[in-house]
């Protein structure tokens, strides 16, 4: 392919609420641009983006791609990204490095909760955002209900640049804003049409949009509104301010389109070619230099900075790296610096990407986008570039997960190849993460929902050949105290040569929540020898540690030694460790003991008229509601719930909701247990006393 400068370069996620029609319309535009003789379906698994082979057992997209098209003179890198909010941080890659969003809104469905997040996302990246709704073909589709729904969440600026004249099954007319004419397209599935001016009905409602649009564009620009108050704006004039008016979304351009049958796409891709964000629109972007300090990376520097947004690992090409040139120009064989990892890095072969075909690249200039092969210490995140000017672009910040489970191998000795795995997968995506608990003894697997970690498990699987079994993490709860206690423990031990004798005369009180154990001791005279308090210290670390009621760490209570007694010959230091140990056990189960559960914040996210079953949800997981909030047509609950609740909620979430909640997490503090409860975990993980 050839070389393409900045401005003729654009680069666009696609994205939207999942089953939106997101991957049928970037294969269209392949379609359209001829890089595909024919349309792939998701059905049949054949499409371009979804080609790899969990995608197609599932119909659905997993991983974002990168396509690629010419058209109208302009190069197109496009990225089809899922639109399940289990695969989240693809999309967050893809606007990373997108110069804008194109969102895909269901014909039927509308505004989603997936439609909020990745709007809320773009805007967090200061990019501009188009509307297509697709779908138009499909029976019950409502353009007209679409757009109010756009506009009462995203602004009355959302404006449609083209109309379906006839929606649902036979769509085939689109009336064009821009040029007053109606599109009329053949049903062959060709996208050829016939062109004429809009008449009647249509004429009068053209010609008020029309004047709406020149009115948006008048007001991105102050030179523009000025004259258009003195004198009116010419076609001419309001088609150059389109651009400007786009960049800082005065107006939101929406249009319509139907991509299984190529209606309506070739003038979205007339549109994004013309009037679309080119890496010229954002020439400047912060990252910090070698000292910390804030710099400006420029479109026109000459010393190369890469930004790697995804890593995928290929079984027949090894680890790929998806990358965006920020400035300077990349080419095989180039030495670079990662700048995160502080090391040196060879760019070896670079690729251009129509899902899983690949073009070898001589060159790619600044803006544009590729991928690299067999980088030897570079992952999701890290910026490449000059060891002479070292500079990190800022990372994407991933969500937290929410759900999470523990995985165990179900066989011995594979351990490593486990480790292995789970770091692999980790650098590949980062909202996957796992956790060593060395407490509980259990290694804990995070993600984005129920079938992020079904993913993520069959990866490990298939690609590490290790069998697995995922199960309910343990909760890490905690024991205290509610009352004060004393205990006069001795230890003695004669069973043949040296034997052991300790006494510890000890006083426990509870602390506030949250100030830990604290050990003192208040000895006087000389029953003990001050040489063995760090003995009686770490008896006591150790019945911390194990736990006294049911095996979980104690926490939040006074320790106080103030006496004792010794032997001459057969006091020694483990006397007293084990005689401190079972002071505090003992001390312990008088002081009104009890258990504490971790107590999560959540923040729930869904369509109004699901509130009341959300709410009797979080109640029977003995939930306290905290507040509601109103954000566009959903509904944001708030609340604090035991974690030990918690396990796979969002999937019921998603159940209960059609689909259509989600929720955020997050450890907030712990809390005294029910005694219901407490008796229940008791009985389950009784730790025997200790003789």
């Amino acid at each position: 392919m050839k070389e393409y400068q900045p401005a003729d370069i654009r680069n666009f996620a696609i994205v939207g609420h999942g089953s939106s029609g997101k991957t049928l319309l970037s294969e269209a535009m392949l379609a359209c641009s001829g890089v595909i003789s024919r349309l792939g379906s998701i059905a049949d698994g054949n499409t371009v983006s979804d080609y790899h082979e969990d995608e197609q057992a599932r119909q659905i997209s997993i991983h974002s791609s990168l396509l690629h098209t010419e058209w109208n003179g302009k190069k197109f890198n496009i990225i089809d990204t899922p639109g399940y909010t289990d695969f989240i941080s693809e999309s967050l890659g893809a606007l990373r490095v997108g110069d804008f969003a194109l969102v895909v809104l269901d014909a039927n469905q509308g505004v989603e909760i997936g439609t909020e997040q990745v709007w809320d996302y773009a805007t967090e990246y200061n990019i501009p955002k188009i509307f297509v709704v697709n779908g138009l073909d499909k029976e019950y589709a409502d353009f007209d209900n679409v757009l109010e729904q756009a506009r009462t969440r995203f602004g009355k600026n959302v404006f449609p640049m083209k109309i379906p004249i006839n929606s649902g099954p036979g769509f085939n007319k689109i009336l064009d804003v821009l040029s007053s004419v109606i599109y009329t397209y053949k049903t062959d599935g060709s996208g050829q049409y016939e062109k004429e001016k809009a008449e009647g009905e249509w004429k009068e409602r053209v010609d008020r949009l029309h004047e709406e649009l020149i009115e948006y564009v008048a007001e991105s620009d102050d030179s523009l509104l000025e004259k258009f108050f003195e004198e009116g704006l010419s076609e001419e004039e309001m088609r150059a301010g389109i651009h400007a008016a786009v960049q800082n979304q005065s107006f939101i351009p929406l249009f319509c389109s139907s991509a299984q049958t190529l209606i309506g796409v070739a003038g979205l891709m007339d549109f994004i070619a013309e009037f679309g964000s080119s890496p010229v629109d954002r020439a400047k972007v912060s990252a910090l230099d070698a000292s910390g300090s804030q710099v400006d990376v420029e479109l026109s520097g000459k010393e190369p900075v890469l930004y790697i947004f995804k890593t995928l690992s290929e079984a027949h090409l090894g680890e790929l790296s998806f990358f965006r040139v920020y400035s300077g120009t990349v080419t095989p064989g180039m030495d670079t610096y990662n700048s995160a990892r502080k090391s040196s890095e060879r760019i070896g072969q670079i690729y251009l990407l129509n899902g899983k075909e690949r073009e070898g690249a001589k060159v790619l200039n600044s803006g544009d986008i590729g991928a690299a092969v067999k980088l030897k210490d570079t992952h999701t995140n890290d910026t490449l570039c000059s060891s002479k000017n070292p500079v990190a672009l800022p990372p994407v910040i991933y969500p937290k997960p929410n759900i999470h489970a523990s995985l165990k191998a179900k066989s011995k000795g594979e351990e490593e190849k486990i480790a292995i795995g789970l770091a692999t997968l980790h650098e590949e995506d980062p909202t996957f993460i796992y956790e060593v608990d060395a407490e509980l003894h259990q290694t804990v697997i995070s993600g984005q929902g129920e079938l992020h970690l079904q993913v993520i498990s069959d990866r490990l699987k298939n690609r590490f050949k290790v069998e697995i079994e995922l199960g309910k993490p343990k909760i890490p709860f905690r024991e205290t105290i509610k009352g004060n206690g004393e205990s006069k423990y001795r230890h003695k031990k004669q069973s043949g040569g040296a034997g052991q004798f300790a006494e510890v005369w000890m006083r426990i009180e509870p602390k506030n929540r949250g100030e830990g154990v604290e050990f003192t001791q208040s000895l006087v005279g000389q029953n003990v020898d001050r040489v063995f308090v760090p003995s009686v210290e770490k008896g006591v670390n150790a019945a911390v540690e194990e736990g006294i009621i049911a095996g979980y760490r104690v926490v939040d209570l006074k320790v106080d030694f103030y006496d004792g007694k010794q032997h001459p010959v057969d006091s020694k230091d483990v006397a007293f460790q084990i005689a401190g140990k079972h002071a505090l056990r003992q001390a312990f189960k008088e002081a009104k003991p009890c258990l504490l559960e971790p107590i999560f914040h959540i923040e729930v996210i869904v369509p109004e008229e699901c509130m009341g079953d959300v709410m009797g949800d979080i109640s029977s997981r003995r939930g306290k509601i905290l507040g509601m909030d109103s954000k566009g047509r959903f509904q944001v609950v708030k609340a604090e719930v035991p974690q030990a609740e918690l396990h796979y909620y969002a999937t019921t979430l998603r159940s209960i909701t059609g689909g259509r909640g989600i929720h955020t997490e997050g450890f907030d503090h712990y809390a005294e247990m029910p005694h219901e409860t407490e008796q229940k975990v008791i009985a389950e993980s009784q730790v025997p006393e200790e003789e």
